[in-house]
């Protein structure tokens, strides 16, 4: 027998989904393997620290609630505590990107989700039911699918930046720059186009000043990105300058970062305490490739507003797959619920 509903990814949207379509007695299953091999299960927030900003998860002592919720043959992949985030003798921080995933995963699993670790290598759209293929086990046949598998980060790729990630170095200011290991310190974003200029003067509400890094003299932003950039005070451009080295040390994290002049390949340091990467993102649709209708930038497409659907009829679409605006985990995790009521709704329509 077809399963009714596949989701494949195990981030924010595909809990999400995973939890909506379980209490609908769709009874899915989850893939949570994933379709790139630089990606761990349970998406992007798998690479955070603390998540400061998602609804329902204001500061506490959560790791407590975290063990007496989530089952104990996983706690195994609970991150450590912060250091120096204590009150009343107990730890006392927001919910670390993990945790969450974990509680997500648990609370799915509490109302039958089945979940295999397998990764997807390709589906097979063109009948029905569809397929779906692991890469170490059967294809499995369905009903309808939800594709949740994100999107990542673009990084420049130094080993220094891959060292001091979520000790300083991060690819969302939305996401991290309220933190207080930004406050009233000196930041960097990495980039030119109006996602950069939009982080930098995110920042400055944090910061004490933002050095915007950008390879040309000009930016890519809109012009009036531009001007809002130039006019800020708190907002210094290096121009004709990348990203050479991130610098720091393992009880402060980052301290500060090395430039290159694209001119003459001259060097200059900056103290900083974050550099922030905006440098765009990658979504995980690889697999999909000629299967399912995407903009210029590789996202998935959603053919109707304030719906999943994608443009084959059962296959549904949420978080940053189809989102290249918005990229929160709240986010995601909106459009993971509104994928299971398409589902749960297409396979009424269809007497399945």
């Amino acid at each position: 027998m077809p399963e009714r509903v596949i989701v494949i990814g195990s981030g924010p949207a595909g809990w999400s989904a995973a939890i909506y379509a379980a209490r609908a007695n769709l009874k899915p299953l989850l893939f949570e393997g994933t379709v790139q091999e630089d990606m761990i299960p349970l998406g992007q927030l798998a690479y955070t620290t603390e998540v400061e900003n998602f609804a329902g998860f204001p500061a506490g002592d959560v790791r407590s609630f975290v063990e007496s919720a989530v089952d104990k043959d996983r706690h195994w992949n609970l991150p450590p505590i912060p250091k120096g985030h204590e009150r009343d003798g107990r730890p006392h921080y927001a919910v670390q990107g993990v945790e969450l995933m974990e509680l997500m995963k648990q609370q799915a699993i509490n109302f039958g989700t089945r979940v295999v670790g397998d990764d997807i290598v390709d589906v097979d759209l063109t009948d029905r039911p569809f397929r779906v293929i692991p890469r170490d086990a059967e294809p499995v046949e369905t009903h309808t699918i939800i594709v949740a598998t994100g999107a990542r980060a673009n990084y420049l790729g130094l080993e220094s930046e891959e060292a001091f990630k979520n000790r300083g170095v991060s690819a969302c200011a939305v996401c991290d720059g309220a933190l207080p290991r930004f406050r009233d310190r000196p930041l960097a974003v990495i980039g030119g186009g109006d996602s950069a200029v939009e982080e930098a003067t995110y920042l400055t509400a944090f910061a004490s000043k933002v050095y915007l890094v950008h390879r040309r003299d000009e930016l890519r932003a809109s012009k009036i990105m531009q001007d809002r950039a130039i006019k800020n005070e708190k907002i210094e451009i290096l121009w004709n300058r990348v990203l050479d080295e991130v610098l720091g040390n393992d009880d402060d994290g980052v301290t500060a970062m090395r430039v290159k002049s694209t001119e003459d390949d001259s060097t200059s340091e900056f103290d900083v305490s974050g550099v922030f990467l905006a440098i765009g993102h990658t979504p995980n649709t690889g697999f999909l490739k000629d299967k399912l209708e995407m903009n210029e930038k590789g996202y998935v497409i959603w053919k109707k507003a304030f719906r999943t659907y994608t443009s084959v009829e059962g296959v549904f679409a949420a978080g940053d797959v189809a989102d290249d605006y918005y990229r929160q985990a709240i986010t995601s995790a909106g459009t993971g619920c509104m994928a299971a009521l398409d589902a749960e709704r297409y396979l009424v329509d269809q007497g399945l």
